[in-house]
């Protein structure tokens, strides 16, 4: 071991880095303390001696806060350091090479301008370097991972998240592993960064590295969440996997069987509503690795943990959350507000609002408004929570299993108010992965862009986490099917159709659409065929909505939702289309699908002389 890192390590932490095997560990700290020039380094192991050193640590340098139920805690982020900084977030890419739709930087300008950024920013702080696993440990699936930090929050949040990968490295000599290096960078006077317009978030792609500084938000610094992911994207490409942002449940269905689906939503789609269900199981709620292993498509959870937006959960729409936000046990919330009780409080929280508090903006009380007059909420509208999976009463007891769980069906949904059915399976493979993966569109809340109603094309919700080129990317998934003795089936799903702005699904329906997929999975309910797709009859969603809500589901309700809507569905593919014409490099399958799609809705329009079409006009 090299002198300079001896003389940053104590006795004890020195005989913990003895252990690894593996000298280019050994090379990247090396690396990492002559950039960051820490006064000292604590390696944490996952023993239980090394959890608690972190805990009382973030506490001790104020980093959290301590509230009156045991275990629990509050963080704040810098004002300004509220969400992923998606400007300053680029891919390190050599010149010769392009990647068309994402936010890219030369190299060699970008690991000299980090670098520059990081260096001696740990000269009085101490360095956490923690060995981690993504993806349930021993198995084909896990990457290993070594972080590198100096805020204690951040390396507190990922032992909640991920699972520890320490033995990992004492045992063998890794072909690879993710590197990140993290500094907080020079802290204010409320223990937050302070030089904001110098953060950056670099991902080095052919390093296998990320390097942030001078944030300490979440999304910006917990390498092994987003950031690992572009990683993951890039080799999932070379070795022919997929990394995807899906959540991973189970659907109960008879005799105790468990069906396993995988859900890609953009933001505010219903994502983290139908991760938890009520009555089904949870894996995961954002990132999957799936493989083909033999002949099946199996899926595991990346994390250990939920880094969740707490706005609007509360104990009637998310009993299971919400019984864990009040129970005790390790957590941290982050930009809510800290009553003088030592508890907390958030937006759409069903509680009494406080009368003051303390949160990122400081003191506050109702009715403070920042210096654009423009009133400060109790908490910020993305402030979150960071707990483990296993404080939810909903958790799969298979989970954690090395050998993944099986994936019966890949589902897709998007906020759509005019075009698609609330359900619909797609054709096969090839049709569901370009028509509902590749075409997956999003309208935008004026809550969030100002403007409502714009929709956003993002592929299999994935668009803001590529590492590759898209047209790569879509052929992975066109591929994946091929080495599958029965690959998933694909479906579309919508919770926002509406009517004259009224929606047409309630909020607990999709409880229904579900368990509808977990019977087509097994082929014991027959379907309509459409030109878009494989839909519902009537019957057997009356059946299953008495079955599931003890609720009378009416034809009305049944033709309004699964009426096909033509001109709103040619409208959908000129968009899509015109989307990846301007691209390079598309695979020419998708213009294919598409277009022989386009076919089938303008001969039904011919056939039907009408722009709108009952579910019963078409074939069982």
């Amino acid at each position: 071991m090299q002198s300079l890192l001896k003389e940053k390590l104590s006795n004890s932490e020195c005989q913990k880095l003895e252990k690894i095997k593996d000298s280019k560990v050994f090379d990247f700290l090396l690396e990492a303390v002559e950039l960051c020039q820490p006064k000292s380094i604590f390696v944490n192991t996952g023993s239980s001696e090394d959890l608690d050193y972190i805990r009382k640590k973030t506490l001790e340098l104020g980093e959290e806060i301590d509230l009156s139920t045991e275990g629990h805690t509050i963080h704040f982020d810098n004002a300004r350091d509220q969400a992923r900084d998606k400007k300053n977030t680029k891919i390190l890419i050599p010149k010769e090479k392009e990647l068309q739709g994402v936010n890219t930087l030369d190299r060699d300008e970008g690991l000299g301008e980090v670098k520059g950024l990081l260096k001696g920013t740990m000269c009085d702080k101490e360095m956490i370097v923690g060995f981690h696993s993504l993806g349930p440990s021993g198995s084909e699936f896990s990457l290993p991972a070594i972080q590198i930090t100096d805020s204690l929050y951040v390396a507190h949040s990922e032992t909640i998240l991920y699972r520890m990968g320490y033995e990992r490295f004492t045992q063998e000599t890794l072909n690879y592993f993710f590197t990140f290096i993290h500094s907080a960078g020079k802290l204010d006077e409320h223990n937050t960064s302070k030089n904001l317009d110098n953060r950056r978030v670099y991902i080095d792609v052919e390093g296998n590295r990320v390097y942030s500084v001078n944030t300490q938000y979440g999304g910006n610094t917990l390498g092994l969440k987003k950031l690992a992911m572009r990683l993951a994207i890039n080799h999932a490409s070379n070795e022919g996997w997929l990394c995807e942002h899906m959540l991973i449940a189970g659907i109960k269905g008879p005799n105790e069987r468990i069906t396993y689906f995988t859900g890609a939503f953009p933001s505010l789609c219903g994502k983290t509503s139908t991760a938890m269900m009520e009555g089904e199981l949870i894996v995961g709620d954002d990132i999957a690795y799936i493989r083909q292993i033999n002949g099946e498509a199996k899926g595991v959870n990346v994390e250990k943990g939920i880094f969740g937006i707490i706005q609007g959960v509360n104990s009637k729409d998310d009993p299971l959350i919400w019984k864990a936000l009040h129970t005790k046990g390790e957590l941290i919330f982050s930009n809510c507000l800290l009553t003088p009780e030592k508890s907390v409080h958030w937006i759409k929280k069903d509680a009494p609002l406080p009368e003051k508090g303390f949160n990122y903006m400081q003191d506050w009380q109702p009715g403070k408004k920042d210096k654009d007059g423009k009133e400060i909420t109790p908490s910020h509208p993305n402030a979150r929570f960071t707990i483990a999976l296993t404080s939810l009463d909903n958790l799969d007891p298979d989970w954690d299993n090395k050998e993944g769980v099986k994936i019966s069906a890949f589902v897709y949904g998007g906020r759509d108010s005019d075009t698609s059915t609330p359900i619909e399976q797609a054709f096969d493979w090839a049709h569901g992965v370009i028509t509902k993966g590749a075409a997956l569109e999003s309208e935008t809340t004026a809550a969030t862009l100002g403007k409502a109603g714009v929709r956003v094309l993002n592929p299999m919700s994935n668009i803001d986490f590529l590492s590759v080129p898209l047209g790569k990317y879509l052929e992975m998934n066109l591929e994946f099917e091929k080495k599958l003795k029965q690959p998933p089936l694909v479906f579309g799903v919508n919770y926002f159709l509406k009517e004259n702005e009224d929606f047409l699904n309630e909020r607990e329906d999709k409880r229904v659409w579900y368990k509808w997929i977990e019977k087509r999975v097994h082929n014991e309910v027959d379907v309509i065929t459409t030109p878009t797709g494989f839909i519902p009859i009537y019957e057997d969603l009356k059946t299953l909505f008495k079955e599931v809500l003890d609720k009378d589901y009416s034809k009305e309700a049944y033709e309004k939702q699964f009426t096909l809507r033509i001109p709103e569905n040619l409208k959908k593919i000129d968009r899509v289309e015109t989307h990846y014409k301007g691209l390079k490099d598309i695979p020419d399958i998708l213009f294919k699908i598409l277009e022989e799609q386009k076919t089938r809705l303008q001969k039904a329009k011919t056939n039907f002389k009408s722009d709108y079409v009952l579910p019963k006009n078409f074939s069982a």
